[in-house]
């Protein structure tokens, strides 16, 4: 295995090395540029002066695709350690500091950059010497950081089945069906599911927790959906929903900041809400740091209120006492 103390490596920087290994890793350095909030040309250059230091090619690029050499994989197995060993020399400085200083890193899903962005920010609050840092990305790329270990802590709607995780029920995810004010089902009383199938419905991405959610209930029901578009976010969905072109199930934590729009309506609809969990997740075998492991006490604490706060007048949903 390479040692990174050996003479031609002493040169390379800690950026060139986290640059190698999510190119490495993506084996796309676009993805990488984007990753890193680097351009491209950057990455590439970063890649370039890397390899010379080494002396050898690191990666072999065949057409559009990218393979590592064999010295590459010796030397992404050496980021990794590397890494490590630097993430528990973190965890290290933040035991020893408290909870008064330290970094927090949490990736969630799309849906979820409704209401996390709220807890942080009440979190920031009480410990403001903690650099926090939030990525929102699909359920796919939160798994795939979640394997990797990237962060500190992960928030999907539904832990993975084939990963050993540690996960959490910390918040209620209540997905409810939207229509426009001006539908003909806007303002009716325990709609019948049956009636509701009859509709045009739009609906996320396959792959989606929410699609997953609601296509499984409706097929319970003996039901098939008709599926007039797909759309890829939650507010294309939203809007496309205010100009009339269909119904939809959404997660209720999407509508907070609409609860008084004139656009969209929650219907009431026989069986809804269709109750779902927030999680939050990390590896099964890792050691939380001092911030992580109190963000994940506030959250357990702090997230009844968020429900209370936002999710209260919807059909079908009750709060909790505090």
């Amino acid at each position: 295995m390479i040692n990174l103390l050996t003479a031609p490596m002493r040169h390379a920087t800690l950026r060139q090395l986290k640059v190698f290994e999510s190119v490495a890793r993506n084996l796309s350095f676009t993805r990488a540029a984007e990753e890193l909030h680097l351009t491209q040309p950057t990455v590439s250059i970063q890649l370039r002066q890397l390899s010379e230091i080494v002396g050898f090619p690191l990666i072999e690029q065949i057409g559009k695709r990218i393979f590592l050499t064999d010295l590459g994989r010796e030397l992404l197995t050496v980021c990794h350690n590397t890494f490590d060993g630097l993430s528990r020399f973190e965890m290290l400085v933040s035991d020893m500091k408290g909870i008064k200083a330290g970094k927090l890193r949490v990736t969630v899903i799309t849906t979820a950059k409704y209401f996390v962005p709220r807890l942080l920010g009440s979190f920031y609050n009480r410990y403001p010497g903690i650099e926090v840092s939030l990525k929102v990305t699909n359920r796919e790329r939160v798994l795939q950081r979640l394997a990797d270990n990237e962060d500190d802590l992960y928030i999907l709607g539904q832990p993975p089945e084939h990963m050993d995780v540690h996960a959490e029920m910390f918040l209620e995810n209540p997905l409810v069906v939207v229509a426009s004010r001006d539908h003909p089902l806007t303002g009716g009383q325990n709609i019948p599911v049956r009636r509701v199938a009859e509709e045009a419905f739009l609906i996320r991405e396959h792959g989606s927790g929410t699609r997953l959610a609601t296509e499984r209930f409706f097929s319970d029901q003996g039901l098939t959906l008709k599926i007039r578009m797909e759309l890829g976010s939650n507010e294309a969905i939203k809007l496309a929903v205010a100009g009339g072109l269909g119904i939809a199930v959404v997660s209720a934590h999407t509508l907070a900041l609409e609860r008084n729009s004139d656009e969209l309506s929650i219907l009431d609809v026989a069986g809804f809400p269709i109750r779902r969990q927030w999680y939050v997740a990390y590896p099964a075998n890792k050691q939380l740091t001092v911030v992580g492991a109190a963000f994940l006490d506030f959250l357990k604490q702090e997230s009844r209120a968020v429900a209370n706060r936002y999710l209260t007048g919807i059909p079908g949903f009750l709060p909790e006492p505090q």
